[in-house]
């Protein structure tokens, strides 16, 4: 699993904290089996692993301080952080999940639904609108075409919900 999180200033408020919150739940869903990472962007692309790990105690914890500490600010490239998730080479024996928070505030949607298609391989991609507005049809069309799905939270009160719901199409992949 990658989970890509969005932290521009677009994200500043609820969105932030309901994309943390998010990025807290999944990262308690992992179990040993599992291989993770996690990537902010905003002007720049950060990721708190060089490549995907284990899911043990050691790795959970530095990811969890990591998601405390993130805040909005900056733009939005969305680019560089999707080729970060897509562009390293997929464990072996593992399905590759990427997970996509932002509110899909982007005027390069076109460029991005290309890298997308032209980089996903065998990996999927699902998407996560955050806030009171998310660019529903970037979202939706991204992943459509990472043969995932979108997922819209747009309250704190529906995160476990929302998250629980994801959480078993990613357990479970077609």
């Amino acid at each position: 699993a990658i989970y890509v999180i969005d932290t521009s200033g677009s994200m500043q408020g609820a969105s932030i904290e309901q994309a943390r919150q998010a990025l807290q739940l999944a990262l308690r869903q992992l179990t040993r089996e599992d291989r993770f990472n996690v990537i902010q962007f905003n002007s720049v692309t950060d990721t708190l692993f060089a490549s995907p790990r284990e899911a043990n105690e050691k790795n959970l914890e530095a990811a969890r301080r990591y998601v405390d500490k993130l805040h909005a600010t900056g733009g939005t490239e969305m680019a560089p952080a999707l080729r970060a998730a897509l562009d390293a080479p997929a464990t072996e024996g593992f399905l590759r999940q990427v997970v996509f928070m932002t509110d899909g505030s982007v005027g390069n949607e076109d460029e991005l639904f290309k890298l997308i298609q032209k980089k996903l391989g065998r990996s999927r991609l699902f998407t996560i609108g955050i806030g009171s507005a998310p660019n529903s049809h970037f979202m939706t069309k991204a992943a459509q075409l990472g043969r995932g799905s979108f997922t819209y939270i747009g309250d704190i009160a529906e995160v476990g919900e929302k998250m629980g719901a994801l959480f078993g199409k990613l357990e479970h992949p077609v």
